[in-house]
This record gives structure tokens, C-alpha cells and sequence, in this order.
């Protein structure tokens, strides 16, 4: 904390990112169309069973966005 003082730094939160969604959205459908951007790249799916591995790979940066599949009984 001493450093920020100091140094005159400045900490920002953001809540659910920090971009212009009028713009962004129709950009990453664009590129989606091109090939050039697949979301299944960034989904890694987990079975609910396996809650623990799905906290670990996220906070380790192992996956982006990481979905829990609850299997049907």
C-alpha cells in the first residue's frame, strides 16, 4: 500500500469488464465469422464432480472461462 502512496499510483476496479459493448460485441462476431476468433478456445468444460479442478485451473490462469456441467440422474 506504501508504494501506491508514494509513488502517486492509482488502483481502478472494474465490474464486468471495461469495454464498449457496441463496439466489442459486433467486432468479436465479425472475427467469429472471419475464423478468426472461436470462443471454444477460451470454454473449458467441467463435470460438477470435478468443482475443485474447476477453482484450481481458473485461479492458476489454466482456463478462461471455465462451465460446470451438472449430469442428469
Amino acid at each position: 500500500m506504501n508504494d501506491i502512496v508514494v509513488n502517486g499510483c492509482t488502483v481502478t476496479g472494474i465490474v464486468e469488464g471495461d469495454s464498449n459493448l457496441s463496439g466489442f460485441i459486433p467486432d468479436l462476431i465479425e472475427l467469429s465469422r472471419q475464423g478468426t476468433f472461436t470462443s471454444d478456445e477460451l470454454i473449458t468444460y467441467y463435470d460438477f464432480d470435478d468443482v475443485e479442478k474447476t477453482v484450481e485451473d481458473s485461479e492458476s490462469g489454466e482456463t478462461t472461462k471455465p462451465v460446470l456441467r451438472v449430469s442428469e440422474p
